[in-house]
């Protein structure tokens, strides 16, 4: 590869890392039918461990070798991919949609610029005008959905709060990824995330009682879970912060709620109705407003 092939791929990445990211919620909609949550995500974590393994040993990959860093690794992994994906699933294992649930996880780069204000920067007049437009749109249509969605597109509090901690887990895995985690190389990394995140999830795939339906369409999610989502869309966020790309993924975000929302009316008939359109503009225009009315100061 030369090197204008290089550049290419590293300006591409954050465009590349946003299309595989919007299918999460819908794989999440294919495999919660035929698996509890958690017993779905440790077969992933499981099987990504093995194939991260067998490229680490073909490719002869140096681990970690600072203590400090494995912590650190162990740190986002349980933050990153137990609580994040875990938040997700058990939400539309509860009723959510894939839409909404995209849309309440859509607001990380708001909850992000919140939190770096309250640890020493500035947020503009314009951002503050984001994040009251984004938080509007949400509230209106998760608003609409409560009692009023069908089955598989509907807010309830349970649902809710399991998608708000997913928005939580992820926004402050990214902020301490980037604040403590030295590069290392993405494989390794993501093992060791991985392995963090299979420890604690295990015992809570222990207290589920619905059985594991190995179908079709729960294999299918489950390859894509893997190759697609966990080997290319993790390791890509990984990158992508590390070179200090996060603020490019972060102004792609706010395309994700509307993707995955046409997405899954095309596959699921998630209705869109008029409200959902208007929150959702909402809700991606103030997300483009706060990423791009410049960092806190």
């Amino acid at each position: 590869m030369t090197a204008a092939d290089d550049s290419a791929w590293i300006r591409a990445m954050p465009a590349v890392f946003v299309l595989i990211w919007s299918t999460g919620f819908i794989v999440a909609r294919f495999g919660m039918p035929h698996a509890p949550p958690m017993t779905f995500l440790a077969w992933r974590y499981a099987l990504s461990i093995a194939c991260f393994g067998v490229w680490i040993a073909w490719a002869r990959v140096a681990w970690p070798r600072a203590p400090a860093q494995w912590g650190h690794l162990a740190v986002t992994g349980v933050l990153m991919h137990a609580g994040y994906l875990g938040g997700v699933w058990a939400a539309v294992k509860a009723g959510m949609g894939a839409g909404l649930s995209a849309l309440i996880v859509g607001l990380q780069p708001v909850l992000t610029a919140v939190w770096l204000s309250a640890t020493g920067g500035r947020v503009t007049a314009r951002q503050w005008l984001g994040l009251t437009l984004g938080l509007a749109g949400l509230v209106l249509v998760v608003w609409h959905k409560f009692g009023h969605g069908g089955p598989g597109d509907s807010a309830t509090p349970v649902n809710v709060a399991f998608a708000v901690a997913a928005l939580l887990s992820i926004t402050a895995g990214t902020l301490y990824q980037k604040r403590f985690l030295a590069p290392c190389d993405v494989r390794t990394a993501n093992t060791v995330q991985l392995a963090a995140a299979l420890l604690v999830t295990l015992p809570l795939a222990w207290l589920e009682r619905e059985p594991m339906d190995w179908n079709l369409e729960s294999a299918g999610a489950m390859a894509w879970s893997v190759l697609g989502l966990t080997l290319g869309g993790s390791s890509l966020l990984y990158l992508l912060i590390q070179r200090g790309a996060a603020a490019s993924v972060a102004s792609l975000m706010y395309l994700v709620p509307p993707c995955t929302a046409l997405i899954a009316w095309v596959l699921f008939g998630e209705p869109i109705t008029a409200t959902t359109l208007t929150g959702t503009a909402l809700t991606a225009l103030g997300v483009a407003l706060v990423v791009r009315g410049g960092p806190p100061r």
